[in-house]
């Protein structure tokens, strides 16, 4: 990958990948408002703004943040199966995308139940904190990964690493051998 366009992909990842962090943040306060508050038109609202703040800011930083992801690891020499801190951060995106596409639907549900409830209905909603806090905490981990990158060669990145070491003359003897039928130029 050229060097400009790295850095271009490389500061629409962090741009997503932090963004996602913030966004689960405020979703959580938003929770956190929800479940503990006593006044029905703030769960309400609440609810209203976490499934915004779910399907249009939340997913689509989590879907650019994989992606972006992706095209790093196979655009540079990190590389996606060499080391293993990136097949981790890999699945645990992976893992955290596929679980707030799932529970955005109960989230919209919700949602529409908080549009129409009454106000003791709306005091029975709760906060959907769990979820949140479990997506944080993947999203931390994800964070960490990236920025310590433990040591630990795949199996694949290994043998790359022990070709790269090998001088080219010496890699394949083979390549050596002129092949009488082809012509020298």
């Amino acid at each position: 990958m050229a060097p400009g366009l790295r850095k271009v992909v490389l500061a629409v990842h962090l741009t997503s990948s932090l963004g996602w962090v913030g966004a689960v943040l405020a979703y959580i306060a938003m929770g956190a408002t929800a479940a503990t508050s006593h006044d029905p038109q703030t769960v309400r609202a609440a609810w209203i703004a976490m499934e915004l703040a779910g399907w249009i800011v939340i997913v689509p930083l989590a879907v650019a943040a994989l992606v972006t992801g992706l095209i790093i690891s196979l655009g540079t020499s990190w590389g996606l199966f060499r080391h293993y801190w990136v097949l981790i951060s890999l699945g645990l995106t992976l893992l955290a995308t596929a679980i707030l596409l799932l529970h955005m639907p109960s989230v919209s549900g919700t949602a529409r139940i908080a549009r129409e409830a009454d106000p003791a209905q709306l005091m029975q909603l709760g906060g959907d904190l769990g979820h949140a806090i479990g997506g944080l905490v993947v999203l931390l981990a994800v964070t960490a990964l990236n920025v310590f990158k433990p040591r630990g060669l795949t199996r694949y990145g290994w043998r790359k690493q022990q070709e790269s070491r090998i001088p080219s003359t010496s890699r394949n003897l083979a390549d050596n051998v002129p092949n009488p039928s082809t012509p020298h130029l």
